[in-house]
């Protein structure tokens, strides 16, 4: 119990709470970012989501729209990515790599991620978004590797 107590002492937990804080804000940042896009547009999901107009104008406002679906296609990539990240990268990090290790997996997959949103939302060309999200991909299985070689327990 106390070496658990010593690693989340460390700079590597602490780099690894920065590096989680920052990709988990991320996606947190493109619900109000789809809700923009919703109003922006006019687009909603419910009928009690529209407001002004008649009823048969509300009725338009649903529909589905091509910015707001990019929007969300992206936050739902970021959910599928970024939870495995985190549990992941705890797990990584209560194993004592190397710092510069740690590092290095850390800020890779927070580049990746960065990188795969704007790619997402702006829109990028492919394979820009592609090579993102292989390159934060690969990092979590390097993390998990680790763990399993170093932890594994039969």
């Amino acid at each position: 119990m106390a070496e658990i107590a010593h690693m989340i002492d460390s700079e590597i937990f602490m780099a690894f709470s920065t590096y989680a804080t920052i990709v988990t804000l991320k996606m947190m940042l493109l619900g109000p970012m789809t809700s923009y896009f919703r109003f922006k547009n006019k687009v909603f999901a419910n009928m009690e989501d529209t407001f002004g107009g008649t009823t048969e104008q509300r009725k338009k406002m649903i529909r589905v729209d091509p910015d707001v679906e990019r929007v969300r296609r992206c936050h739902q990539n970021d959910l599928e990515n970024i939870i495995p990240f985190v549990v992941v990268g705890l797990l990584y990090a209560l194993t004592g790599p190397d710092l510069s290790s740690a590092l290095l997996h850390f800020r890779l997959f927070v580049g990746s991620r960065c990188i795969h949103t704007l790619a997402y939302v702006m829109p990028l060309p492919q394979p820009s978004r592609a090579l993102s999200w292989v390159v934060g991909m690969i990092t979590t299985f390097s993390m998990a590797y680790r763990v399993l070689t170093t932890a594994l327990y039969l």
